[in-house]
C-alpha cells in the first residue's frame, strides 16, 4: 500500500556523510498512521528530508527514538539541530511513548494534533473531536498550498475523502476500507487465492486468475474512487453551486490511481507533513 520513500539531502558518493548543521528553528513532523509512520524534517515551511517506517505500536520511548536518529544520522543531519517535534497520530497506545520518545531525545515538548487547535480551518462536522489528526493536516496544507474548493484523497489503510468548500470550510468526508486491507481480506477468506502486485493490468477481462485478481482489486478500487469524487461533487454542488475542486491524492498508493482516475488531477505523497509543518506555524 505505501511505496518506502527515503528522500536524502544529499547523495553519498562515499562511505562519509556529511553532517548537515542547520541554524534556526527546525521542525520534526511525525504522522502516526495505522500501518506505516512518516517523518519529515523541516527548516520554516522547507522539507530538507522525509522517512518512513512501520508504525511502533508496541515499540518504547528509547526504541522509537533509536529509530528516529538514525533515519536522521544515515542522511547526514545532527539531531541536536531539531528545536520542535509536531505529531499526528490515529493509534492512541503509543501517544506517551511518543511524546517521552520527543523530550528525552530531542529535548522538546511534543505538539500533537487533535480537534481543539488552532486550524484556520472552520470544521462543519458534527462533533470535530472525531476527525482523524491526519485528516485535519491533511485539509490544511490543501486550502494552504492549494486554495479551495478542494477534495483530498489519501490512499492509507483507510480511503479518506476530506472536502473544502469554495469558502475554505471543511466540509466532511467519506472514509472506506484501503486497498490493501480489503485485498488481505480477500486472500485471507478464500483459500485457492493467492497474493498479487499492485500492477495494472492490461485489460480488465483477464484470462487467468493472477490478472483476474488485479483486474478486480484495482479496476475495482479505482470504479470505487472514481464514483465516490462523482457522488461528492454532485452533493456539493447542490449546497455550493462554485463548487469545482482540485482533487489531491496523497498516499502510497496514490501515484498508481492518479494517472488512471478520471477526477485526481494532483498528488502530494508528503501533503500530510506540509500539514503538520502549516499547524505548528499556527500554534507556535
Amino acid at each position: 500500500m505505501y511505496v518506502f520513500l527515503f528522500v536524502f539531502s544529499k547523495r553519498v558518493k562515499s562511505e562519509h556523510i556529511t553532517i548537515h548543521r542547520q541554524g534556526g528553528t527546525l521542525l520534526l513532523a511525525i504522522d502516526v498512521g495505522n500501518t506505516q509512520t512518516v517523518i519529515g524534517l523541516f527548516k520554516g515551511s522547507k522539507l530538507l528530508s522525509s522517512w518512513r517506517m512501520v508504525t511502533p505500536k508496541r515499540q518504547t520511548s528509547d526504541e522509537i527514538g533509536a529509530s528516529m536518529l538514525s533515519f536522521m544520522k544515515n542522511s547526514g543531519y545532527e539531531p541536536g539541530i531539531v528545536t520542535s517535534l509536531a505529531v499526528s497520530c490515529v493509534v492512541p497506545a503509543i501517544f506517551n511513548e511518543i511524546d517521552k520518545m520527543g523530550r528525552r531525545y530531542f529535548g522538546c515538548d511534543t505538539f500533537m494534533v487533535d480537534g481543539t487547535i488552532k486550524t484556520n480551518l472552520k470544521l462543519d462536522y458534527d462533533h470535530p473531536q472525531e476527525i482523524g489528526a491526519d485528516r485535519i493536516a491533511n485539509a490544511v496544507a490543501a486550502l494552504k498550498i492549494y486554495g479551495c474548493p478542494a477534495i483530498v484523497v489519501d490512499f492509507g489503510t483507510a480511503t479518506t475523502f476530506d472536502i473544502i468548500s469554495s469558502e475554505g470550510k471543511y466540509s466532511g468526508g467519506v472514509i472506506a476500507p484501503g486497498i490493501e486491507i480489503s485485498s488481505e481480506a480477500l486472500f485471507k477468506h478464500a483459500a485457492k487465492l493467492s497474493k498479487v502486485d499492485y500492477s495494472w493490468p492490461d485489460t480488465v477481462i483477464a484470462k487467468n486468475t493472477y490478472d483476474g485478481i488485479r483486474s478486480g482489486i484495482l479496476y475495482g478500487f479505482l470504479g470505487q474512487v472514481d464514483f465516490l469524487i462523482e457522488k461528492i461533487i454532485a452533493e456539493q454542488k447542490i449546497l455550493d453551486q462554485h463548487f469545482e475542486p482540485q482533487i489531491i491524492a496523497t498516499g502510497g498508493l496514490a501515484p498508481l490511481i492518479k494517472d488512471k482516475s478520471r477526477y485526481i488531477m494532483l498528488s502530494d505523497p508528503d501533503l500530510i507533513l506540509k500539514g503538520l509543518q502549516i499547524l505548528k506555524s499556527y500554534n507556535p
